[in-house]
């Protein structure tokens, strides 16, 4: 199989991929640790703020046509209230965030370093917009002994500290969704990550003597 990356934004691209990268989202999120029920319509609410934000970012993977990873971004202050709150409160200047919204991955191509890629893709769009000081994310918190934990469960805090980023203790988000095993929509603890963003200068070449 043949896989490509692809960097997009806001365009005509990017919005015909809103139904597939929602499929994508309730699929990859349906297991642990989001164990998300998701629906279309929640996706319409969700994805909404990201498919309007100026400056989002969606570093997509194709096999073929079909998309089977996504790593997406947007200005944090574009994005929902829920998670720019808690920055806020926690004195960062929201303006100067860029927030990664989410990174997922079909299964099937995981361990082939995509991981990695999605990361720095998002972190060189938020560079190159200019004015981004830092990058944030956050992930969510479930409990050890959470039912539906798997035995082989892994926390990705060792792979996040390794591309840069630092816990920020006490920061955290609350945002709902339907669990598998639930009825109702509960609020899920967010943790939140971050990163200095490194702002590459352009190197200008002076032309020599003739």
């Amino acid at each position: 199989m043949t896989l490509r990356l692809e960097r997009l934004t806001r365009g005509p691209v990017l919005d015909r991929l809103l139904d597939p990268l929602a499929d994508l989202r309730i699929e990859v999120f349906r297991d642990w640790p989001y164990l998300y029920d998701g629906s279309r319509d929640y996706e319409a609410w969700y994805l909404a703020r990201f498919a309007a934000a100026e400056g989002a970012v969606l570093v997509a993977a194709f096999d073929g046509d079909d998309l089977v990873g996504a790593s997406t971004g947007l200005p944090l202050a574009a994005e929902h209230a829920d998670f720019a709150a808690p920055l806020a409160a926690a004195g960062y200047p929201v303006g100067e965030l860029y927030y990664g919204a989410e990174t997922i991955l079909r299964r099937q191509y995981r361990g082939r370093g995509l991981y990695r890629r999605f990361f720095a893709g998002r972190e060189a769009h938020a560079a190159a917009l200019g004015g981004f000081a830092q990058l944030v994310f956050c992930g969510v918190v479930r409990p050890d002994d959470h039912p539906l934990k798997p035995a082989d469960a892994r926390p990705l805090d060792p792979v996040w500290r390794r591309f840069g980023y630092r816990r920020l203790d006490g920061v955290t988000a609350g945002f709902p969704w339907k669990d598998v095993d639930r009825a109702d929509e509960t609020v899920k603890p967010m943790q939140f990550w971050i990163k200095p963003l490194e702002v590459r200068q352009l190197q200008v070449r002076r032309p020599g003597p003739p």
